[in-house]
Parts: C-alpha cells; structure tokens; sequence
C-alpha cells in the first residue's frame, strides 16, 4: 500500500512524455485545455446584412474639416468565412477565417474591405519534442473586437499582436507568427524556446506610423502535480517605426503559474517585470543666441528613455459542454496605434459564447484599456468596447444573424481623441451544418 500513492503519481505523469497534458500555459499562448476537441469539421458560410454605422473617421475627411465622430451611415455588409480543424496521426491544423466587404452611403467613407485570419499548426516530431505555429493575420478598415476564445484553433488571439484599437478607419495590414519548438525532458520538466515576427502597415494617411516587430522567447515548466504547473519566462522585443527615428526595445522577465481548479475550470497567468529602452527623436527649444546666429529656433535631439515597469497577465476561464466563459487581465507594453507609438497598456477583457445543439447560437464580449504613450506623444488613452453576437437557424442551413458593437475612445490628455462609435448589423446567412452558426 505505501508504493500505490507514488506509482499513482508516476504512472498519471506518463502521457506528457508524449505531449504535455497539464493545465493551459498562458506565456505559450495555450488556450484553456478543457477547451480542447479533438475536430471540428471545416464549415463554410456567407451572409448579407442591412448594417449601421457610426463615428465613421479618416484622416483624408479629418483633413477636409469633417468633426471626427460626427458621421453615420446605413449601407449594406457582405460577410464569409470557414472554420474547423482537422487531425493526422502527428499534427493538427486549425483555421479560422473571417473576411466582409462594407458599402456605406455616405460618400466620403465608399466601401470597406476587413479580414481575419488565425491559423495554428501543431507537430509531434518525437515523443519528446513538438512544434506549435500561431499565425494572426488581418485587413482592417475599421476596427473590430478581439474574436475571443474560437473554438477551432489551439491558442488565444489576445496573447498575439490586434491591432483593435486604431482610431482611424484607415487600412490596417496586421500579421503576427509565432513559432516555437517544446522539449519535453521528463514526465514534469519542459522547455519552450520561440520567436516572433510582426508587421502592422497603417495605409492611406501621413502621421500614422506602421510597425515592425521581432522578439524571442524562452521558458522551463516544472510539474509540481497533475493540475499545477510552475515556471519561469524570458522574453525579448523590439519595435520598429516606419518614417521615423523611433525604436524600442523590452527585455521581461516573469514567474509562471497554472492550475486547473476542477476538470472545467483552471487558471493561467505569469507576472514579472520589463526594463523597457526606448529612442525617439525630439523636438528642443535652441539657445536664443545660437537660433539668431544660424535662423532656426529649434533643433533636433535623439531623446533616450530607460524605464521598468512590471508585467503580468491571467486569464480565468470555465468550459461548458457548449460554451466557454473567461476573464482575463493584462500589463504589458504594446507597439501603440500608429497614433500613439511604444505604450504601457492595462487592459481588461471578459467573453462568454455558446453554441446549442438546436437552434440557437450566442456571444459577448467586453473589454477595458488604459494605455499611456511614452514615446512620440506623452500622454494617456484608451477605449471601452463591447459586442453581442447571435445567430439562429431558420432553415436547414439558414441562419438569421445578428451583431451589435460599440467602442468609447478616451483621453484625459487629449480632448478630440475621446468619441462615441457602434455598428450594428441584421442579416440572413447560408452555411451547411447540424448546428448553429457561430458569427463571431
């Protein structure tokens, strides 16, 4: 009797030899494992819509006098996309693609193109090594939402690079990929090493600043139980402005945590800090008697900031057997909006979907952001947003849809960056399947 408890142990901590079977790592990106499937089939679906829009905004109106928020339009969407997953003997692949082309009244503003792509790739090479690929690619007109936890692929979008809170509808070319290879070296101890790549290119306005992003990562998960998983993360960024002497450059170093708290509920989180450099250059006022002798008040000096500041994140999500539902918390340092460049960003995020068996299908999402600028602009801003979705079957593969967003942009420091916008959207919808249409 005294050798059962320890072989329990042994033998339950076997299978992540092959691949680890712990709670969800929130610093590798997982989504919760209880939310785990083993395939979703891939699933087609278009809709047109009668939508509204309003706090329609571009630089090129801003430009020809338009009060920013000022304009609403009706006008008509037409939305498709696919999703599911699907699974070989070693690897798995999920996708989640969503794309609408917009056409509004209001003639300043025309039509609008968006579309979003996730894509997660996972390979077994050995039963001590495996490969993970998360890939967040997006055409953005208008800002939108995070898309929450999907269901068809492995990781969680908040932990890749959205460019959500953009202030103009001006188009946004986003893509992030992250790679990175785990060495399972027993049944309790891991390795994860990785890096990133990134690109957010802001078309159609000067003074919007695109990005470049590189980084690499590297982390050790210790097994303490079957539901407790702790570690250690180190991670390196840098960011690179286009059209600008501007760059910074984030080492963070962090503690991690994860527990499963029942077979449906688990917590995941690390906390730490970033030493963050930044250089930019700056305006300054010249000394009277040297702005006489040459004819410029002004000079230009590159301006070097180095700074700490602390960084953490955990998510709580519970998983039903049709649904998930999550919160989430967030202090990291962001490559800003093009507006704003290298920030700290507090941010707060909280979602629940769920999809029957019969008719109906639903989701809601809300989020919370506070940022300050520490680069180009000194200042504060943020943005409060929301968003339900729903959709229900009609027919055999008929669906009505509904989608209802807002988002609130504030600042304390800056008077015209605070307005008002929302869009809904009413529509029909065509997409095979035995189960409702899930729309966000």
């Amino acid at each position: 009797m005294r050798l059962a408890w320890p072989l329990a142990i042994t033998f339950s901590a076997l299978p992540a030899l092959a691949q680890y079977a712990g709670p969800a790592i929130l610093s590798r990106g997982d989504a919760p494992a209880s939310m785990s499937a083993p395939e979703v089939d891939f699933r087609p679906f278009g809709n047109i819509s009668a939508a509204y829009v309003s706090g329609l905004s571009s630089l090129q109106a801003a430009s020809q006098g338009t009060t920013l928020g000022d304009v609403s339009s009706m006008g008509v969407l037409l939305s498709f996309g696919v999703s599911g997953t699907h699974s070989w003997k070693h690897t798995k692949v999920g996708v989640d693609y969503a794309g609408s082309i917009s056409h509004y009244s209001t003639a300043t503003y025309g039509s609008y193109n968006n579309q979003s792509f996730l894509l997660s790739v996972s390979h077994q090479f050995s039963p001590h090594s495996s490969f993970s690929l998360r890939n967040n690619a997006s055409i953005a007109s208008q800002p939108f939402a995070l898309p929450g936890l999907p269901q068809t692929v492995t990781f969680d979008p908040s932990s890749t690079y959205n460019p959500t809170t953009d202030f103009y509808n001006n188009r946004t070319i986003s893509l992030g990929t992250y790679a990175s290879i785990t060495l399972q070296k027993s049944a309790r101890l891991s390795f994860n090493f990785g890096g990133q790549a990134g690109l957010a290119e802001r078309q159609g306005g000067v003074g919007l600043y695109s990005t470049t992003t590189a980084g690499a990562t590297g982390d050790a998960q210790y097994r303490l139980t079957g539901h407790t998983t702790v570690g250690g993360l180190y991670s390196y960024t840098h960011y690179e402005y286009h059209g600008t002497f501007n760059a910074t450059d984030v080492q963070s170093l962090s503690g991690t945590y994860s527990i499963q708290l029942s077979r449906s509920l688990e917590f995941s989180g690390f906390g730490g800090f970033s030493q963050i450099e930044t250089k930019f250059l700056q305006n300054v006022p010249l000394n009277p008697a040297l702005a006489a002798l040459i004819g410029f008040a002004n000079g230009v000096v590159i301006n070097y900031t180095h700074a700490y500041h602390p960084a953490f994140s955990g998510r709580l999500a519970r998983t039903f057997p049709r649904g998930v539902v999550y919160l989430s918390s967030a202090y990291s340092v962001t490559p800003g909006n093009g507006l704003f460049l290298t920030s700290t960003a507090f941010s707060n995020s909280a979602g629940y979907s769920y999809t029957g068996l019969k008719r109906w299908s639903l989701g809601a999402t809300a989020a919370y952001l506070q940022a300050n600028s520490i680069s180009n602009v000194i200042g504060s801003y943020g943005d409060v947003s929301g968003g339900f979705s729903a959709s229900r079957q009609v027919g055999r593969f008929i669906h009505m849809t509904f989608n209802w967003s807002v988002m609130k942009y504030e600042s304390p420091s800056f008077n015209g960056y605070n307005r008002l916008t929302y869009a809904g959207n009413l529509g029909l919808a065509f997409s095979p399947g035995d189960i409702p249409l899930r729309v966000w």
